[in-house]
């Protein structure tokens, strides 16, 4: 008689702390409720990014707690009245603590031209999920920061993750005047 094995999930995401700052509560309630399924132990959320600000002040201030945790991920719409995405970006990034900067945030957005994505990855963005958001879709960007993290880049004009997806010889003249100085994180783990 053959035994079957119940299948675990690939994660355990129990410990992981995510934090949503979006503005439409459908969207909000839609994104919350597919990261509990996930099995995500701490969903947050906020309206805005200054909300937003607010919350990571606070959970990345704390190190050790049984009651508040650090946020490991961040989501956030790039259109918001309380607080753009875009400003939220460039504060986490040019933010003085490591526990903020360092933070992998995937930008959420109906609005994902070319030109959003674009300055979404130059202000910073680990990852960009399109609008309307899918299971698959979040789930994918969560499993990217987790499973492939880029090594932080900095520079004279940037701070953030490595924007280059592959490595590959580079054939042509060199315009940096400066090298720029990778850096290596502690990143979520499973």
């Amino acid at each position: 008689m053959p035994v079957f094995e119940e299948k675990k999930s690939p994660y355990d995401l129990t410990n992981l702390s995510i934090l949503i700052a979006e503005d439409s509560n459908y969207m909000l309630s839609l994104m919350s409720n597919m990261l509990k399924i996930f099995g995500v132990g701490d969903v947050m959320a906020a309206e805005g990014g200054r909300e937003a600000s607010d919350i990571l002040t606070v959970t990345q201030a704390r190190t050790k707690s049984r009651y508040i945790r650090q946020v490991d991920i961040v989501l956030v719409d790039w259109l918001m009245p309380k607080g753009s995405g875009r400003d939220f970006l460039k504060w986490i990034r040019n933010h003085d603590s490591d526990t903020v900067r360092f933070i992998p945030v995937v930008v959420v957005s109906g609005y994902t031209t070319e030109l959003v994505t674009a300055q979404a990855r130059d202000l910073g963005a680990n990852e960009v999920l399109v609008k309307p958001v899918s299971a698959t879709g979040l789930a994918s960007r969560i499993c990217a920061v987790i499973d492939h993290p880029r090594p932080f880049i900095k520079s004279h004009n940037y701070f953030g993750p490595d924007r280059r997806r592959t490595e590959g010889p580079y054939r042509g003249p060199e315009r940096r005047v400066m090298e720029a100085e990778k850096i290596e994180v502690q990143h979520v783990t499973q």
